[in-house]
């Protein structure tokens, strides 16, 4: 190859990237703009994987490390994480001017509202903790054991509530055939099925494992609150990589990660079975609607309290609230973001929700012309901060991207706050608000 050639595909990637980097929009508001209100919708930190050891144990050759807490509770590791993402939250906003970047002044104008389970309340002691260290700061819930509609529509006592239209519609994506996703997800549960299979010592006591891919598959209409049930190697698998990423960002030792089979780079492969399991059960919009219309409902009226500047009923916040945050799951993510259309890539990963992730919805003022618009990010800490408890700085922030609303977001990725109201009215069912 010539140099005069090798010269010029340098010249035309250095202009491509050049007139590339000129179409990408900007996600930052103007000078003008002045922020007024945030709503944190974050999933709880990193906690125990919610089964029995047995449960998983049945599909590997070797056991499953301990944990040091319950199944489902958030561990010590996990609260700090996320209290480390409050130090940084209170850095940044003040930065933007929302909040002042020091003592208790701001504790009265934040309202922490959680689910009921013990991972969730935790992770808002966590974030108040970090965020208002020192205040005397209430993180709302009911109590535990009590299910929160806000977080776990009852589909029992939803008028919307449609079981056989749920199944239906995960089967027209599906080719109406369930092990059609086996076929379609054959290379990551085979890798999957392979760590399963070959890593880690095998406990003398353990009988014959179930491969992966002798899970029967099926689709029915569910029971409880699951409007569909769909069942085969894709979901099992989708359980076993989340265990993984659990593992790695518990900061577990490598042993101890996939019975050190897994890597980094190994789990950001292996998690797209998780997040392909969830799109089928949780984003198709005929479920996705049921479940996520009662937390839409809540965060458009608090929203719409801050731009009022008075009470909304049935708004979490209060009317002189700055910021929102409301601590659920990552199923609450991922029904919000399939009833609206939402998607992201957050460190090196499609529409993962992982622990502390957090959908951020900004309410922005114009000085001049006084109208309000909002702006909606997708925030986590990536793998890696979350396995050595990585300071959270300006300088070291965690991943935060744009995110655009269909139907809503212009070309600066700002709504409108009449076409974000338009949209999320458009996309709520009102036979599916629950009190609470």
């Amino acid at each position: 190859m010539t140099k005069c050639l090798l010269y010029l595909i340098g010249f035309f990637a250095i202009l491509s990237a050049s007139l590339t980097a000129q179409t990408v929009p900007s996600a930052s508001p103007n000078s003008d703009e002045e922020l007024r209100f945030v709503v944190y919708l974050s999933r709880h930190g990193v906690r125990s994987p919610t089964g029995k050891p047995s449960q998983y144990n049945a599909y590997s050759a070797a056991p499953w490390p301990d944990w040091d807490v319950p199944p489902g509770y958030l561990t010590p590791h996990g609260y700090q994480l996320m209290k480390l993402f409050g130090v940084y939250d209170r850095i940044q906003l003040a930065s933007e001017g929302l909040i002042i970047p020091q003592g208790c002044g701001e504790d009265a104008r934040i309202t922490f509202y959680a689910d009921s389970d013990q991972r969730t309340r935790e992770t808002g002691k966590a974030l108040a903790e970090g965020l208002l260290p020192g205040c005397n700061v209430q993180v709302k819930s009911l109590s535990e054991g009590t299910n929160d509609p806000l977080f776990h529509p009852d589909p029992n006592d939803v008028g919307a509530a449609d079981p056989a239209l749920a199944t239906a519609a995960i089967a027209g994506r599906i080719g109406n055939d369930p092990a059609n996703l086996t076929e379609a997800y054959r290379p990551q549960i085979g890798a999957m099925d392979k760590i399963l299979a070959t890593c880690g010592v095998a406990s003398s006591t353990s009988g014959k494992r179930t491969s992966l891919f002798d899970v029967p598959s099926s689709l029915a209409p569910g029971k409880g609150e699951h409007l569909a049930e769909l069942r085969g190697p894709l979901n099992s698998a989708s359980s076993l990589a989340e265990n993984l990423l659990l593992e790695y960002t518990q900061g577990m030792s490598t042993e101890n990660v996939g019975w050190g089979c897994a890597t980094g780079a190994d789990i950001r492969f292996l998690i797209n079975l998780h997040t392909a399991a969830t799109d089928y059960t949780l984003r198709t919009p005929a479920i996705a609607r049921v479940q996520a219309t009662n937390l839409l409902t809540d965060i458009l009226r608090s929203m719409e309290q801050a731009t009022l500047n008075k009470g909304v009923s049935g708004a979490s916040s209060k009317p002189t609230d700055r910021m929102l945050f409301l601590i659920g799951h990552d199923t609450n993510l991922t029904s919000i973001a399939g009833l609206l259309g939402l998607n992201w890539i957050v460190d090196g990963r499609r529409d993962d929700t992982p622990p502390g992730g957090a959908l951020v919805f900004e309410l922005w003022k114009n000085r001049k012309s006084r109208e309000s618009s909002i702006r909606t990010y997708f925030t986590v800490q990536t793998l890696e901060q979350m396995r050595t408890s990585a300071e959270l700085r300006l300088s070291n922030p965690p991943q935060r991207v744009p995110v655009f609303l269909p139907g809503c977001s212009k070309a600066d990725f700002s709504c409108n706050w009449l076409d974000f109201e338009k949209t999320i009215h458009g996309a709520i069912d009102p036979r599916s608000v629950q009190s609470r």
